[in-house]
């Protein structure tokens, strides 16, 4: 088998080699695991990166049935929290501070709120504004985050986000 062209989005060594101990192992029983974790990881992060739609993901990578059952896996069991919190800590403990942060400083600027508490409403990106056409549904009414924004809460991509210097 040919071995596949790298994309931009793609885990280097070094990456890989943090990630891997922080993925969750096989269930116990049934058949062993047949399914290269990093390739689920890279297709991710492609879709990530693209932000493609899970049937177009492209065929180098595993089925996209696939690399969906375990990013909804791992979201679902907390999976994901545990491998940001793991990186998180590293980066601490390398900084010379604290595993886990004593404080947390929220700005005004940086959190919208509204005066009963609802939850804000985002603007519909200018589609349909006015009359739609017949059949269109409308759009949303709260912006589409990534699983990377809505796992750690940024708008960065990749593990820079959680502080984590990879060297890329």
């Amino acid at each position: 088998m040919m071995q596949r062209r790298d994309y931009p989005s793609d885990l280097s060594e070094r990456e890989w080699a943090i990630l891997e101990p922080l993925i969750p192992p096989a269930k116990p029983g049934g058949h062993p695991r047949t399914t290269n974790m990093r390739e689920v990881l890279n297709a991710i992060l492609y879709l990530d990166r693209t932000g493609c739609q899970w049937r177009a993901l492209p065929h180098e990578f595993p089925p996209w049935s696939t690399v969906w059952s375990y990013f909804r896996r791992w979201r679902n069991d907390g999976s994901w929290k545990r491998m940001h919190t793991a990186l998180r800590e590293k980066t601490r403990v390398k900084a010379g501070r604290k595993p886990t942060p004593s404080a947390a400083i929220i700005d005004s600027q940086s959190v919208k709120t509204t005066q009963k508490g609802e939850r804000p409403q985002a603007p519909c990106a200018g589609r349909y504004h006015g009359t739609a056409p017949p059949g269109a549904r409308p759009c949303s009414q709260y912006p589409r985050l990534s699983w990377w924004q809505a796992l750690t809460g940024t708008t960065q991509r990749g593990f820079s986000a959680s502080g984590v210097d990879l060297g890329r």
